[in-house]
């Protein structure tokens, strides 16, 4: 069994391509440009503005379909987002029109045959097309918004994962059809040939692409999620804490009893029991509490009531 090779930094460029000729189309995705001699992956991602760690990544994954386990926080975001666009516009722009175009010199204008292949094809096509526009309209802009720190409650990239479908089924269907029922002439089978191992491969690089979309940007947008979280929650207690002197003068003393309650996980009756008032003061309190201080969920109270020394951390029931 051959060992599997994982590439370093160290390694020269062109040791990747003759290892496998699959990187040429991620060295374009990346914006690396042909000529760089013998420098190693590290100089030359340094000279043309890549991440050295991503496109390591990517390349490994895309060779020996190794994945790093677990968060990795070396990734970076917008070289994946670089890397995925271009591959878009690869697709979008170079290869989906060029096998087009073999299909049509291999079928020829006259056959009726050739124009229902062709029809298979370009609905293909339109598939991948709205799948891609889709990312760029909808995911890629969130991913930007992640980045510069907001996001949107409305999205998320599980939605993604949820909606990121099959894009190869209706090639596989095209093969089959021409491969089983298309006759041909020595002259057209030469074409057709010719054209399906183009097809072939095609369909081997949307399915990288996928992967890596799967495997490799979608942990990495979760990474990316769970710190912008983080941030937002650590900016509304830093916000909390410098308004918590005013904000806790304007509290009255039963509704700080009330707070400390909730925050022991008391229910409106047990409130009730233990200070003397009705479960309707209760109520009456809750809604002039969360008018107050405009917090509304049990976590809140919770750490409003820590900030503000309500109650000791040590007592609260997480």
């Amino acid at each position: 069994m051959k060992k599997m090779k994982l590439y370093e930094a160290s390694d020269k460029m062109i040791s990747l391509i003759r290892d496998n000729y699959n990187v040429l189309q991620a060295l374009g995705a990346f914006g690396i440009n042909l000529g760089f001699g013998d420098k190693t992956v590290s100089e030359v991602c340094a000279e043309q503005n890549v991440d050295t760690y991503t496109f390591l990544m990517v390349v490994n994954y895309i060779i020996n379909g190794y994945r790093h386990q677990g968060p990795d926080e070396s990734i970076s975001v917008p070289t994946l987002m670089r890397y995925l666009r271009a591959s878009h516009e690869y697709f979008l722009g170079f290869q989906l029109p060029f096998i087009r175009k073999e299909l049509e010199d291999a079928l020829g204008d006259d056959s009726r045959m050739g124009q229902l292949i062709l029809k298979l094809y370009d609905d293909y096509s339109r598939s991948i097309l709205q799948h891609m526009k889709y990312e760029e309209k909808t995911l890629f802009p969130y991913v930007e918004a992640l980045l510069n720190g907001k996001k949107n409650a409305d999205y998320n990239i599980a939605t993604f994962s949820e909606h990121h479908g099959d894009t190869v089924s209706k090639l596989f269907e095209l093969k089959s059809i021409i491969i089983k029922y298309l006759p041909s002439n020595e002259l057209t089978n030469n074409k057709l040939t010719a054209t399906l191992y183009d097809i072939y491969n095609n369909e081997e690089w949307l399915q990288l692409h996928s992967n890596v979309e799967d495997e490799i940007f979608t942990p990495a947008i979760r990474n990316l999620e769970r710190q912008v979280e983080s941030n937002d929650v650590s900016a509304k207690i830093s916000n909390m804490i410098g308004k918590s002197t005013d904000v806790q003068g304007s509290l009255s003393e039963r509704e700080k009893d009330v707070i400390i309650c909730l925050v022991q996980g008391l229910s409106n009756k047990e409130i009730a029991d233990r200070l003397f008032i009705s479960i309707n003061t209760v109520m009456t309190h809750r809604r002039n509490i969360a008018r107050k201080l405009d917090i509304h969920s049990p976590a809140g109270l919770t750490i409003f009531a820590i900030v503000n020394n309500l109650v000791d951390i040590s007592k609260v029931k997480l």
